[in-house]
Formats: structure tokens, C-alpha cells, sequence
């Protein structure tokens, strides 16, 4: 996995489609993860129905205080024991659709939140 950092001060998504994620003048065309700094690129989780805790642990290293997933075209939820997990590691955890969540990321790195966002497409 490689991780790219922007070449601006923040990572910012400029736009979401079925297709690709655009961050700065980069297109996306898979899942990605990415943190105010910048992107995880192939970063490759299973569905969204089997991720648990192991699936995050490079992305918890830095310790956010909250993880943005991105679900897709419509909202799908993790498993129940994630959420859980990321309770008990006092992480929030916001799941909602993935143009949502692209432009949660944008308002909350921002301002200056410690996040970490997984984008689906």
C-alpha cells in the first residue's frame, strides 16, 4: 500500500461520482483511504459486510478521533461488533454514503480534526 501526500497543506475531495473520486487532480477509481494529509492508495478491504477492527490498523495508527466510511452510491452498515470496537478504542464512527461522506471529510479536515476517512466506491 502506498501513500501519497497532496501537495497542498490539506487533501481535499473535489468531487464524487460512480466512477472515480477526485482528490486535487487525482482520480480514483477504487476504494481509497485518506487523512487530511493524504491517500492510502490500494488499499483493498473486503465488502462491507466482512470488515472488522484488523482492516483498520494502519489507518488507527495515528489515532483519530473519528473514522468517515464511506459506503458507496447508498448507505450500508458495517457489522454491529465495529462499531462496538471502535467505541471501546473511543473512536467515533460515522457511516453514511460516500458523496456524504467526501463532503463530511472536506468540512471537518477543515477544521483541523483528527480523521481518517475509507471511501468505497
Amino acid at each position: 500500500m502506498k501513500f501519497t501526500r497532496e501537495i497542498s497543506s490539506a487533501t481535499t475531495i473535489r468531487r464524487v461520482t460512480g466512477e472515480a473520486i477526485v482528490i486535487g487532480e487525482n482520480r480514483y477509481t477504487d476504494t481509497i483511504a485518506l487523512t487530511p494529509d493524504g491517500v492510502f492508495e490500494d488499499f483493498a478491504p473486503p465488502p462491507i459486510e466482512e470488515l472488522d477492527l484488523s482492516h483498520f490498523d494502519i489507518l488507527l495508527e495515528d489515532e483519530p478521533e473519528l473514522l468517515i466510511l464511506g459506503t458507496g452510491k447508498r448507505t450500508v452498515f458495517p457489522p454491529r461488533e465495529l462499531t462496538f470496537a471502535f467505541a471501546r478504542r473511543r473512536i467515533g464512527l460515522e457511516v453514511m454514503d460516500t458523496a456524504a461522506a467526501a463532503r463530511t471529510f472536506n468540512v471537518l479536515a477543515g477544521e483541523g480534526r483528527r480523521l481518517v476517512a475509507l471511501l468505497y466506491l
